[in-house]
């Protein structure tokens, strides 16, 4: 397993809300070297979605890759504060990715979300939209 904290920046995308959605994530170890990224489309989605799935798919490669202890960063306030409890979760499609992402949660050692403005979201919303120009 890797030491140290690595930190996961994820972002998704819709355009339509519903319609042609993406994602976008990238892992960076402890060190701040970038490890690992994520650039695909997911069909059809909301945006609330599209946020979800880029961090389902943000943890995963982070699993994938031996992390232990990980730090989550969006820029969708709603996910956040979601998976804080902050918020209900009420939407039946969001509550199944949110206990996708609750599950993930508990397969690392530590487990922190963190909400960041867009401008520090870049390189993820970059991966996420460079998805929607290979199309």
């Amino acid at each position: 397993m890797a030491a140290g904290n690595w930190v996961i920046y994820t972002d998704g995308a819709s355009r339509g809300n519903p319609g042609p959605a993406s994602i976008g994530a990238v892992i960076y170890d402890e060190s701040g070297r970038e490890l690992h990224t994520v650039s695909r489309r997911i069909g059809r989605a909301t945006n609330n979605e599209a946020e979800y799935r880029s961090a389902i798919a943000g943890l995963e490669a982070a699993l994938a890759l031996g992390a232990r202890d990980v730090e989550l960063l969006m820029d969708s306030e709603l996910v956040v504060r979601q998976l804080e409890a902050r918020y209900k979760v009420r939407n039946p499609s969001l509550r199944r990715l949110f206990g996708r992402v609750k599950d993930l949660q508990w397969r690392f050692a530590s487990f922190r979300v963190r909400h960041v403005r867009r401008e520090q979201n870049r390189r993820a919303d970059q991966l996420a939209n460079e998805a929607f120009d290979r199309a």
